[in-house]
């Protein structure tokens, strides 16, 4: 017996809805001020740097020797990568690098002499293609202080020069020698005894009367290889020469007063150097033609 469709079973199906929004809208964050803006701009910042305070503070004593010697370090190291570029600019990196090295050391001697006699000194100065220049804070008391802060840098600048030739004989690199030779040369032409160079500061304590004759050999050097340095160092020579014919007031003529011990020493000092500057010149220099 079959059933009638209008007896079939009816499933219903369940109701088709859309999805609809809660009844409630939702909330929208409420707008920083400019101040909370800030605040979240910056804490980030402010938590490094206190971190980076706090590291610090913990190596406060690599950081405050720094930080006291960078002056220094600008001054002294910048003028000296200046005179390196202009004269690598003519002799090559490697070589300007040794001459300014060398310039370096003969400085450094003044350097210590003046403080192993109590003055006040400037870091080391560097100007191209005229040399090194400490500047003294305080003026030496005497002729034999003078001489003696004078002395150090031809000194110390032939231990440098002699060093050089030292690793020339030990590697056979040619660089070393015309380094040497270089300084022995240039420590050699700072002993003309003609004030502003270092031998006519060590003549004080010698014989003022040598300026004559380092005022002779400038002269005659200025007439054979014109050059502005030469004339700038006889320009500059020439106040100390006019004052050796002034009548000198009794504490002027005090500070030329120095000891038979003192006078003979710096002399033998004096022209000891220059012998062995001379032998050294002679043992380095190379012929243009050599090889």
């Amino acid at each position: 017996m079959s059933m009638s469709d209008d007896t079939k079973p009816q499933t219903e199906e369940p109701p088709l809805t859309d999805a609809v929004p809660s009844s409630s809208p939702p909330l929208e964050p409420t707008p920083l001020t400019p101040w909370q803006k800030l605040k979240r701009l910056l804490t980030p910042g402010i938590v490094v740097l206190l971190l980076g305070a706090k590291f610090l503070g913990k190596l406060k004593f690599l950081v405050v020797p720094v930080l006291k010697f960078l002056p220094l370090l600008l001054k002294t190291g910048g003028t000296m990568l200046l005179s390196i570029w202009f004269y690598a600019m003519n002799w090559g990196w490697v070589f300007a690098v040794g001459f300014v090295l060398l310039m370096l050391v003969h400085e450094c001697g003044h350097l210590l002499a003046a403080k192993q006699a109590g003055l006040k000194v400037g870091a080391p100065m560097f100007i191209p293609f005229m040399g090194a220049f400490i500047a003294l804070k305080d003026v030496p008391p005497n002729a034999w202080t003078e001489a003696r802060v004078g002395v150090g840098g031809p000194l110390i600048g032939t231990l440098g020069a002699a060093a050089c030739e030292g690793i020339f004989l030990a590697t056979g690199y040619p660089l070393f020698r015309a380094l040497a030779y270089t300084g022995f040369m240039l420590n050699l032409f700072n002993l003309i005894p003609l004030a502003p160079l270092d031998g006519g500061r060590i003549v004080t304590a010698v014989s003022p009367w040598l300026w004559g004759i380092g005022l002779a050999m400038m002269v005659a050097l200025l007439v054979t290889h014109p050059s502005f340095l030469l004339f700038l160092i006889l320009l500059l020579s020439l106040p100390r020469l006019i004052s050796m014919f002034r009548r000198k007031t009794a504490d002027e003529a005090r500070w030329f007063e120095v000891t038979p011990a003192q006078r003979w020493g710096m002399a033998l000092l004096y022209f000891g150097l220059i012998a062995v500057l001379v032998i050294g010149m002679r043992m380095t220099h190379i012929a243009p033609n050599a090889g």
